[in-house]
């Protein structure tokens, strides 16, 4: 992968100089796991003991050839994610050039992400104590403010709050996310996914640019949970997934403290120590009985005449939640889904029955005169009646209703 400039020195050799970071690294023996982690992110050579570390926290068998742009740690509390974060950081900000990619009066900007400004703090802090405790880093402030640094070379670091909307219009060298897992909801259904979306455009004019999300886990849900299902244990594969448990990445943290939370709550001591994602979250059904359930590839099953097709519509206004939809029958004693339609908000009511195909996949000339239509529990806005009536779909709220030619 093409970075912006390759680095005088390695962020491994940074950490091994007196001059630079090895104060914080005095017992290297409890850094060995993030020493691999780091040697893995940036495509160093590994150690025998490093690359055993590297298959047991990626499920990977090959150590990477390239340096990663996005890496998810899956991680204990406590395990010194946040540390590792801020040395990246300023590692990056520190000794790479990227002003050969920035246009007059534009800055790289290094982000830190969080819940809240406040959570996004703690991460600042140790960026500040890494430039200040370092002599020639600190020669590298031009300015100090409440939100972060400016550096010399147009680099800036600064916290943000996790919000789709507030990433905007920012050029991208370094993207660190802390805790994602856990970001509020903010105004969408999945406002982590959001966020990383919305972050994608302002890294692609700087080569290299990364982005490094960490957290403990928590439910089977959302992106990080997304990511670990399709990243973990893909060799080859260019995001790298490190999951590992807190005593793994940090040794000093007593066995004991974990053995007495396992005791009061092994559900929650799983997924704050042992960095398992909880099962004891799901609202109805596991994921995994859901995905036995579905055959891999199909996507929508055609109509087939002569079959009574039921539908079931939960409506939106379209100002914050989904509208969905699903078109199912019954074969025997098992229901078969053959549609499923999806409007994210924000969308128009009727535009969204009429020209984004909602009601088509569930009225077509095949299905219709068979069809059957029953409304979610909650009576849908007078905005949705009347563009599913005008749709041509006859809802009456919380019965069932033919459609009719």
């Amino acid at each position: 992968m093409t970075h912006p400039e390759t680095p005088s020195m390695t962020i491994l050799e940074a950490i091994a100089d007196p001059h630079l970071f090895a104060p914080w690294f005095r017992d290297p023996a409890t850094w060995a796991a993030w020493l691999a982690f780091l040697a893995a992110l940036f495509a160093l050579p590994m150690t025998t003991e490093q690359l055993a570390v590297y298959r047991d926290c990626t499920g990977r068998t090959e150590a990477p050839t390239e340096a990663a742009n996005e890496a998810w740690l899956i991680c204990g509390r406590r395990a010194g994610k946040s540390f590792i974060l801020a040395l990246c950081a300023v590692f990056l900000a520190c000794f790479r050039s990227y002003r050969q990619h920035l246009a007059p009066g534009e800055r790289a900007t290094i982000m830190v992400i969080a819940a809240d400004r406040k959570q996004a703090r703690v991460i600042l802090r140790y960026i500040r104590g890494l430039l200040t405790g370092v002599d020639m880093l600190a020669r590298r402030i031009e300015r100090e403010t409440a939100e972060g640094f400016d550096l010399t070379g147009s680099v800036t670091i600064e916290v943000a709050t996790a919000s789709f909307r507030t990433v905007r219009g920012y050029t991208l060298a370094v993207v660190l996310l802390d805790e994602i897992a856990f970001f509020l909801t903010d105004d969408a259904a999945d406002a982590d996914h959001e966020v990383v979306t919305a972050l994608a455009p302002g890294r692609v004019t700087i080569p290299g640019s990364m982005m490094l999300c960490a957290s403990s886990p928590y439910a089977r849900r959302g992106v990080l949970w997304d990511c670990y299902r399709r990243h973990w244990a893909q060799t080859g594969d260019p995001i790298l997934v490190w999951r590992a448990p807190t005593r793994v990445m940090n040794p000093r943290v007593p066995e004991s403290v974990i053995q007495e939370a396992c005791e009061r709550d092994r559900a929650s001591a799983s997924a704050e120590w042992l960095a398992e994602f909880r099962s004891d979250l799901e609202d109805y059904i596991s994921r995994e009985q859901v995905e036995r359930c579905v055959d891999k590839g199909v996507v929508e099953r055609p109509p087939v005449r002569g079959v009574k097709y039921f539908s079931f519509t939960d409506p939106s206004g379209g100002s914050v939640d989904s509208m969905c939809g699903a078109v199912a029958h019954a074969d025997g004693d098992t229901v078969v889904i053959d549609a499923l339609r999806e409007i994210p908000a924000p969308f128009d009511p009727e535009s969204a029955t009429a020209e984004r195909h909602f009601s088509r996949a569930m009225a077509s000339p095949r299905r219709r005169a068979m069809l059957i239509l029953r409304v979610g529990a909650r009576k849908p806005s007078s905005e949705t009646e009347f563009a599913m009536s005008r749709a041509t779909v006859l809802s009456r709220h919380s019965m069932l209703t033919y459609f009719q030619d």
